[in-house]
Parts: C-alpha cells; structure tokens; sequence
C-alpha cells in the first residue's frame, strides 16, 4: 500500500507552546515511519508557519525555528495541498491526505485551526471546529452539559467589565461558595493562569491573573475531590480508557506542577470500586457524544466518594512522554504506535 501524506503540526502562539513540542517529539518518537510520509511544520510563538526538515531532537529542544528557513502555507482551497515558500516563491506543493495538530491551547484546539482544515477539506485528527471551540471554553461545555444533567461544580462566569463594575458582588459570590475557591479563564488548558484562592485577600489578584490568559474567567466553588482521568477515543461509538487518577503532591495541579515540578504521581487504574469506575466511563462517553467530539479526548472529574462531578474535557490532550492520555489507552492494552495509527484511521473514516 501507498503511504499516507501526514502534516504533523506543532507549536503554535498559544501559551502551551512547549507542551505541543514535548507532545510532538512524542509522537514523531513512537510513530510508524513505514506507514507515513511524514512532513512538519512548526508554528512559532509569534505565528510564523515553518516547514520544519532538521532532527526531531530539535523540537524537543525549542530550537527547532532555528533549523527552519522556509515557509509553509495551508490552503484553505479544496486541493489538499501545502504550499511551501523560500524567498517569497512557492518552491514545492505537498499533497496532505491527513493532519494531526499536536497542539493544544488557544488558536490551537479552540476550533480556530479546526475550521481551516474544513475549509481545506482535509481529514484531521480530533473534534470539529464547533465541537473544539465549546469544549476549549469552560463555560460554554458548563451551559450545554448543564442541559444533559452532567453533575458539575457550581460557577460564575466573569467578564472584565464586570470585575471592575461588580466586584463587590462577585466577591459576595465567592463567599456564599465558602474559601477556598477556584479561579481559572475560561478558555484555556494546561491551568494557566488558574488559582485556588484562600480567602478574600487572594481573590482579586486572581481574577487579573487569569484575565491576562481570556477576557472571560470562571470563579469557580472548590470540589474538595480526587481528580480521576478518562481517555475517549473514537467517532460514533467511541471507547473508553480504564480510569486514571493524579495526585498532585502540591496545592493543586496547576501548571509547573504537570510539566516543571516532579510532585505529581499518576495512578493507572485508579483504585476505584467497580460500580464507580463504570459510573465515570459511561460519563465520559457520554459528555463525548453531547459535545459531538470525534477522534479523541480526555474527559476530567472530581471523585468524592460515590458523588462524581465534571471538571473538564480536553479535545487534544498531552502526548508528552508524562501524558495521561497515552498512558491510559497504553495501560487500556493499546501500543503508542498503535493509539496514533488508530487516531489518523479515525480521521480518514
């Protein structure tokens, strides 16, 4: 059989910018080299799209733009093609049959890249524009699953206006939620810009923390809870991961504690009784199928107990060597090499 045409897709000006090059070297790692014509192209912090021909090493590192003189333009006509620049000239046409955007973030999974490649009517890997874009936004996945009866922490969405207009209240809102209380943009991964806030001392710093991230912030009430992980993976009848819990080893699981800090311990499964792992899998399907996710997604809770609530749902998730997604299907009895075949299969179907 011929190979596949691949564009494998990384960086991107969203603040996980280095999250995507640990998760691409991942999977240029682990992929099957004979299956795939492979080509790369890396977008730069300040949007620069650059075919990227140098060692994967140097993804890896971040100097990968160092090793990349040429650009690379995706063409939002029907055509399958990436046109690649040197000089201003178009020096090459590549035909794409697929792309797998190992990226995460804004103006990466929030449906902004997604809608390009309808327009170019190539295959790809994950959600669709409107499913990415509800789900990158917290408060828009609360609104709809709210709908679906999904259990979920109690909320108050907050814009900038508002904060300056109405802080009285809002810190009102936050008492009546009882501290400690969560504050996190509501668009946006890896918890950047997300704080656990103690009392109300703490709270207003927080919200400008998480306002330079989105102009729209959540205060959310804290859900005192295990936070256990599911993979979902598939198009019409997706499948489920065994379930996997993370236990931070600081405050929460911000940021520096995912990819800086080695606190945090993964635990694959999670030790859970029968009947409440099911209870979370078949959630997890579910909230999949109300947010018309295709591909892939990790779908988060909180676990108290036998109670277990939504926390949130992330369409292109970590494929770092640390990442729970991989690691779930891997323990699930599915090979790296075999998640990406299965996830590129999915985007061709």
């Amino acid at each position: 059989m011929d190979k596949i045409n691949l564009l494998i897709m990384f960086g991107g000006v969203s603040p996980e910018h280095e999250v995507s090059l640990s998760s691409a070297y991942s999977v240029l790692t682990n992929i099957d080299k004979e299956k795939y014509n492979i080509t790369r192209v890396g977008i730069t912090k300040d949007g620069k799209w650059l075919l990227f021909e140098g060692d994967d090493s140097h993804i890896k590192s971040g100097e990968w733009s160092l090793y990349s003189n040429k650009s690379a333009i995706l063409s939002p006509c029907r055509d399958r093609r990436l046109y690649v620049i040197e000089d201003g000239a178009i020096v090459e046409q590549k035909n794409i049959d697929v792309i797998f955007p190992v990226m995460h973030g804004s103006f990466s999974e929030d449906g902004t890249l997604q809608g390009l490649f309808e327009l170019s009517g190539i295959p790809f890997v994950g959600p669709g524009c409107l499913s990415s874009a509800v789900s990158m936004d917290k408060a828009m996945t609360k609104l709809i699953l709210k709908n679906y009866g999904i259990p979920q922490a109690k909320g108050l969405l907050i814009s900038k206006r508002e904060l300056y207009d109405s802080y009285p209240q809002i810190a009102k809102v936050a008492l009546l939620f009882s501290y400690p209380v969560f504050v996190k943009p509501s668009a946006g991964g890896s918890s950047i810009g997300a704080s656990k806030v103690n009392d109300e001392s703490e709270l207003l710093p927080a919200l400008k923390a998480a306002f330079e991230v989105c102009d729209r912030v959540l205060l959310e009430e804290y859900i005192n809870g295990r936070e256990i992980e599911v993979a979902v993976m598939g198009n019409s009848n997706p499948v489920s991961s065994v379930c996997g819990e993370i236990k931070p080893g600081s405050d929460f699981y911000d940021y520096d504690t995912k990819y800086i800090n080695d606190t945090a311990t993964l635990h694959i499964p999670a030790e859970l009784s029968e009947e409440t792992s099911q209870k979370i899998r078949l959630m997890a399907t579910k909230i999949y199928n109300a947010l018309n996710c295709k591909g892939l997604a990790r779908v988060d809770f909180f676990v108290d107990g036998d109670t277990v609530r939504f926390n949130e749902i992330n369409t292109i998730p970590g494929f770092t060597d640390i990442s729970m997604f991989p690691k779930l299907f891997i323990h699930s009895g599915v090979a790296y090499s075999s998640l990406i075949d299965r996830l590129i299969d999915l985007a061709l179907e």
